[in-house]
């Protein structure tokens, strides 16, 4: 049945691009901001089977949301479900179809291997936070195992010190439950059978996306101090529902 459910998925997915394109392109033709792109996503994430859940408020005014990343399909709901822009590695950019769609949300590529690009990266970034869309950063730099974090890299956040108009930062927690072992994308497995396993995943996917305490960054010391921060909560929250969905012990 997974072929089956991949073909399924795979139609659902272009019916989805096909439904935002035109509007989208009418809208850029137009010269207008195109609220297609995180429509799309939405869309795009129900269509490859997951089924995402909201807890928590975004908080008011202009957000920098910072999440942990297990999966593509992190992008997909949390873009869905926020309409940010993301912060992606430059590599990105060069996937044919994918890059081009990433671009059409405002994405904006990085490269982490040329260092000397630091500054043009940073002040790239503090040209995109000019805009009112959110903008969403993966500080772990890569996907775990959706069970705990990696080392949050803080080069990036220096962008907020100070930022280039007033904004919350918004740690953001993504969870798959039980489900986050079975679809992450860890180790050496290639792109192409990460998609082809998930799209011939047997039912729905859940997932929650969870707002959490925002902070000021001016009330911190330096990026570092940031991204400790903003760890340290998202942390807790994984830790606190792992508890909460732990089966309970057997009687004494």
């Amino acid at each position: 049945m997974a072929p089956l459910r991949r073909a399924g998925r795979l139609a659902a997915l272009a019916g989805s691009l096909l439904l935002c394109l035109v509007p989208h392109l009418a809208c850029r033709l137009l010269g207008r901001r195109s609220p297609w792109p995180p429509r799309f996503l939405g869309l795009a994430a129900r269509s490859v089977g997951a089924r995402v859940r909201v807890e928590g408020r975004p908080a008011e005014g202009d957000i920098f949301l910072l999440a942990n990343h297990v999966s593509w399909l992190d992008i997909l709901a949390l873009g869905g479900a926020t309409g940010a822009a993301f912060v992606s590695q430059d590599g990105v950019a060069r996937w044919p179809v994918v890059g081009w769609l990433a671009a059409q949300n405002n994405t904006l590529f990085v490269s982490r291997e040329r260092r000397g690009g630091l500054s043009r990266q940073i002040d790239a970034l503090r040209t995109a936070m000019l805009g009112h869309q959110p903008v969403a950063l993966f500080p772990e730099g890569t996907t775990s195992d959706g069970t705990g974090l990696l080392p949050f890299k803080p080069t990036l956040l220096a962008v907020l010190l100070p930022p280039p108009r007033p904004v919350l930062i918004q740690p953001i927690h993504i969870d798959y439950g039980s489900a986050a072992p079975d679809i992450a994308w860890v180790g050496e497995e290639p792109a192409r059978h990460n998609v082809m396993r998930i799209l011939g995943r047997k039912g729905a996917l859940p997932v929650t996306i969870r707002f959490l305490a925002p902070f000021d960054p001016a009330d911190c010391a330096d990026r570092k101090a940031i991204a400790a921060l903003a760890r340290e909560r998202i942390a807790e929250s994984i830790a606190a529902h792992q508890r909460s969905s732990a089966p309970p012990l057997p009687p004494v």
